[in-house]
């Protein structure tokens, strides 16, 4: 499948039904476009199975509830919703993206209490996120913006709003060669790239931010306990940006990113060592079982 988004042949379910690609569409005056009220989960479909399907479908439901939604849909549901819509599209591997929003409906200003609460499912092959950086290494740029503190937005909800500066970030490190940004939090802790979260290697154990303002990714969870079960230290704490010249490898993890290791973060280096190397076989190796 090639092409703008917009402009593809296949299925996408919507609110219950399957219909032409072409065709799912949206009304300009719906809620989510003014106010960033929508929610969403991306997937890796391997072999024909959704890998964590229905922990992605229960913190969908959760992300909603955060942002005061309630989605008209269970995990049963959404399971099922997911599951045609690859079928209709012929994928054995795929991405897939489910997104949650208020729709369009009698309330029009920043309240949308009365608006219905509308979903879609989306899917479609993708490779690898980071392109060659899969293998090679890639290279991250230092946001200028912050990760915001949990009391001032829901961080604990995979929702759209929450990726303005991801956006943003995103295209100034593209603009300087760089394949993603790192941002730091409102502290001065490093926190995450603007789609995947960090892990770094010093001495043969492994460091990752607290998630205590980011998202607890699925991949990232699922990553620690994979490395606890081959025996490998893993420190879960606050991480200065002065400690970075002291790491030796770092990678990112997240569905679309999977495990990607990183060569470079603004002036420092890292190798991509075999801990790296070790860890990211082993995902594969999980997901595809």
């Amino acid at each position: 499948m090639a092409g703008a988004y917009d402009d593809r042949d296949g299925k996408i379910w919507m609110d219950g039904t399957l219909v032409e690609w072409r065709d799912a569409k949206v009304h300009i005056l719906t809620h989510a476009m003014h106010y960033a009220s929508s929610v969403f989960e991306g997937e890796r479909c391997y072999n024909g199975k959704i890998f964590k399907s229905r922990e992605h479908s229960e913190r969908l439901i959760e992300s909603a509830r955060l942002l005061d939604m309630e989605l008209p849909y269970t995990v049963d549901q959404i399971e099922e919703a997911k599951y045609a819509t690859l079928h209709a599209n012929g994928f054995n591997d795929a991405y897939v993206r489910v997104l949650a929003w208020r729709g369009s409906g009698p309330d029009m200003g920043v309240a949308a209490n009365q608006n219905p609460v509308r979903m879609a499912v989306t899917t479609w092959e993708w490779g690898a996120y980071y392109g060659d950086a899969k293998w090679q290494g890639a290279k991250l740029d230092i946001a200028k913006w912050k990760r915001p503190s949990p009391e001032t937005i829901p961080t604990a909800a995979k929702a759209s709003g929450l990726y303005m500066i991801c956006t943003m970030s995103k295209h100034a490190a593209m603009a300087k060669g760089c394949s993603d940004a790192l941002f730091y939090d409102y502290r001065g802790y490093v926190a995450e790239a603007t789609g995947a979260n960090i892990f770094f290697v010093k001495d043969g154990e492994v460091h990752t931010p607290l998630p205590d303002c980011i998202l607890n990714g699925i991949t990232r969870q699922t990553v620690i306990a994979m490395m606890k079960d081959m025996g490998i230290t893993v420190h879960e704490r606050h991480i200065m940006p002065e400690e970075l010249p002291g790491f030796q490898q770092c990678w990112l993890t997240g569905t679309a990113a999977e495990v990607t290791p990183v060569g470079q973060i603004g002036d420092h280096h890292f190798q991509v060592g075999q801990l790296t190397r070790d860890v990211s076989d082993a995902y594969e190796k999980l997901v595809r079982t």
